[in-house]
C-alpha cells in the first residue's frame, strides 16, 4: 500500500458512488439511452490507459471491412478541435486524435473514420453523411451510456486485470467492476504466450465475479519494422526506442529482444512532439555508430508532421506495428457473436 492511499481512500468512495448512481439512473431509464437501427459494437475498457483498444478495433476493422460499409467512430482524445469531424487527408492527429488518425492511415482505402465527443449526435452525422453505412465500431465508448450498443467488448489487461484494481483516484478504474456486468465479451489482452490452463481459468473465475460474459484473451503479436518516412534506409542493429503511449513496457522489451537498445526516451501518452525534442533524439542517432530510432504506429503518425520532415528524413526512424493474436477457438467465438448480433438485427427490422 501506498502512504498516500489513506488520503485518497475517501475521494475514491464519493466517485464510487457517484458512478453508481449514473450507472442506476441508466438501468432505469431515468436517464436515456439511445439505440440505432445500424448495427454498432462498442470497444472499451474499464480503466483509464492502455489496455489495447485500438489493435482490437484495427483487427475488428480487418475481419469485417470487406463485407460491411463501416465506419470507426473515436471521441479522439487529445485532439485541439471539438463537435463531430470526419477524417480526411487535410486534417491531421492534432485535429482529430492520434488513435483515429492511425486507423484512418491504414485504412482509409476500406473505411471511413470519424470523431466526436457526443456519440448519439455523431452516430446521426455520420448515418446522414453516409447513408449505406451498415456497421460502426465505437472506440472507447464503454462509459458513454447514452448510446445502448448492441455488442459490448470489454478489454482488460493480463498485467493489471480490472478485478485488481480500484476507483479513481485510488486505482485506475473509470467505474465499479461490476460495470463489466454491461460487456458481451470480455478480452484479457496482452497475455504472454506461454500463458497456461490453470492461469486462463484463474481469470475466468475472477472475472466471472462481476459477469456473465465470456472471458477469451488475446496477445501482442509485433511486425517488421516500417520506415516511417520511407526514404530508402534500412534497419540499423542498434536503436533509440521513442515512445508516447500509456504503457511501453511490453514495447520496449520487444525492442530489447529484437535490437541493442542504446537509448529509451518515454512520453507522456498523447505526447505532442516538439522540434527541440525531435532535434535532440537526432542528436542522440547520430552519436551511437549504426543507430536508429524505432517508435509505435501511435508515436509514427505525429512525427511524420510536414514541420518534422526535413528534420527527421536524414535518419533512420521505423516503426514497429502491433497487430492481436487470439487462439482459433477465441477468435471463432467472438466472430461469431458479432455476425450474429449483425443477423439478428438485419432479421428483426
Amino acid at each position: 500500500m501506498r502512504w498516500y492511499d489513506p488520503l485518497l481512500y475517501p475521494l475514491s468512495l464519493c466517485y464510487d458512488a457517484v458512478t453508481k448512481v449514473r450507472n442506476r439512473m441508466f438501468d432505469l431509464d431515468i436517464k436515456k439511452s439511445h439505440n440505432f437501427e445500424v448495427p454498432n459494437i462498442v470497444v472499451g475498457n474499464l480503466n483509464v490507459g492502455g489496455s489495447g483498444k485500438t489493435p482490437m478495433v484495427e483487427f475488428l476493422v480487418e475481419q469485417f471491412a470487406e463485407k460491411h460499409q463501416l465506419v470507426v467512430l473515436s471521441r479522439g482524445y487529445g485532439r485541439k478541435t471539438s463537435g463531430f469531424l470526419m477524417v480526411n487527408e487535410n486534417l491531421g492527429p492534432l485535429e482529430v486524435g492520434d488513435e483515429p488518425f492511425q486507423i484512418f492511415s491504414k485504412f482509409k482505402e476500406k473505411i471511413q473514420v470519424a470523431v466526436g465527443e457526443k456519440r448519439v449526435s455523431a452516430i446521426a452525422s455520420i448515418l446522414k453523411n453516409y447513408p449505406d453505412t451498415d456497421l460502426i465500431l465505437l472506440d472507447d465508448a464503454f462509459q458513454h451510456r447514452y448510446l445502448k450498443a448492441d455488442f459490448y467488448i470489454l478489454l482488460t489487461t493480463y498485467q493489471k486485470p480490472f478485478f485488481d484494481d480500484q476507483v479513481l483516484p485510488l486505482g485506475r478504474l473509470r467505474e465499479s467492476k461490476m460495470g463489466a456486468s454491461r460487456a458481451d465479451v470480455v478480452v484479457v489482452t496482452k497475455c504472454p504466450s506461454d500463458m497456461g490452463a490453470t492461469e486462463r481459468n484463474s481469470y475466468k473465475n475472477r472475472i466471472a465475479e462481476f459477469t456473465s460474459a465470456k472471458t477469451i484473451f488475446s496477445m501482442i503479436q509485433y511486425g517488421e519494422p516500417i520506415s516511417v518516412l520511407e526514404n530508402g534506409i534500412h534497419v540499423k542493429p542498434k536503436a533509440i526506442v521513442v515512445s508516447g503511449i500509456a504503457n511501453d513496457s511490453l514495447f520496449v522489451q520487444e525492442c530489447e529482444r529484437r535490437f541493442e537498445v542504446v537509448e529509451k526516451i518515454n512520453y507522456k501518452d498523447h505526447h505532442e512532439y516538439k522540434v527541440s525534442e525531435v532535434k535532440h533524439i537526432i542528436g542522440l542517432v547520430a552519436s551511437h555508430k549504426d543507430c536508429m530510432v524505432i517508435t509505435t504506429e501511435k508515436d509514427a503518425v505525429k512525427l511524420k508532421k510536414p514541420s518534422f520532415h526535413d528534420y527527421l528524413v536524414e535518419i533512420p526512424i521505423f516503426a514497429l506495428p502491433i497487430k492481436i493474436k487470439m487462439t482459433e477457438k477465441d477468435q471463432k467465438y467472438l466472430l461469431s457473436q458479432i455476425s450474429n448480433m449483425i443477423a439478428e438485427k438485419a432479421y428483426r427490422l
